[in-house]
C-alpha cells in the first residue's frame, strides 16, 4: 500500500509540476491552456461533443465547461449543434477558425511537452510511461460513475 501512495505521490507531483509548466510557459497567446483543452477534445469528435463529455476531458464542473463553451463560441471558434440523438441536448463541434486556432496551438504545444518530456526520460522510459498511463486509465471506473458523490459511508 505505501509503494502505490508512493507512486501516485511522484505521478501527481509530476504531473502538477509539467501542467504549471505548460501553463507558464507554453505559447498560448490569449488563449488559457483549458480553452486550448476543448479545442483539443473536439479536434478528434467529427460529429461534435456533449456538455457532458466535455467534463471528464476539460475536468471542470457542467457550469464550468458551460461558461468556458459560451466564451469559446462568442469567439467564433465553437458552435453548438442539435444533438440528432436527444433533442434536448446539444453538441459542441469546432468551427473552421476554431480547427485553425487548435492547430497553432497545437504545434506549439507538442514542441514543447517533447521538449520537457526528453530532458529528463529516455525512448525507452517514455514507452514505460506512456503503457503504464493507459493501463491505470483503462483499470479505472467508467466515466459515468465518477461524476455521482461518493457514498459517506464508504469514506474512512
Amino acid at each position: 500500500m505505501r509503494l502505490a501512495n508512493e507512486a501516485w505521490e511522484a505521478l501527481f507531483r509530476a504531473q502538477a509540476t509539467l501542467a504549471r509548466e505548460f501553463e507558464h510557459c507554453g505559447d498560448w497567446g490569449v488563449f488559457p491552456p483549458r480553452e486550448y483543452g476543448v479545442l483539443y477534445a473536439l479536434v478528434g469528435a467529427e460529429d461534435g461533443l456533449r456538455i457532458t463529455d466535455l467534463i471528464d476531458d476539460v475536468l471542470l464542473t457542467q457550469a464550468g465547461v458551460s461558461r468556458l463553451v459560451a466564451r469559446l463560441e462568442k469567439r467564433g471558434l465553437v458552435e453548438r449543434l442539435p444533438d440528432p440523438d436527444d433533442g434536448r441536448a446539444c453538441r459542441v463541434v469546432l468551427t473552421g477558425e476554431g480547427r485553425d486556432v487548435q492547430r497553432r496551438l497545437g504545434r506549439a504545444h507538442a514542441r514543447h511537452v517533447a521538449t520537457a518530456m526528453t530532458r529528463a526520460l529516455t525512448a525507452s522510459q517514455l514507452t514505460t510511461l506512456r503503457d503504464l498511463g493507459k493501463a491505470l486509465a483503462a483499470a479505472a471506473p467508467p466515466a459515468t460513475s465518477q461524476h455521482t458523490e461518493p457514498d459517506p459511508r464508504n469514506i474512512a
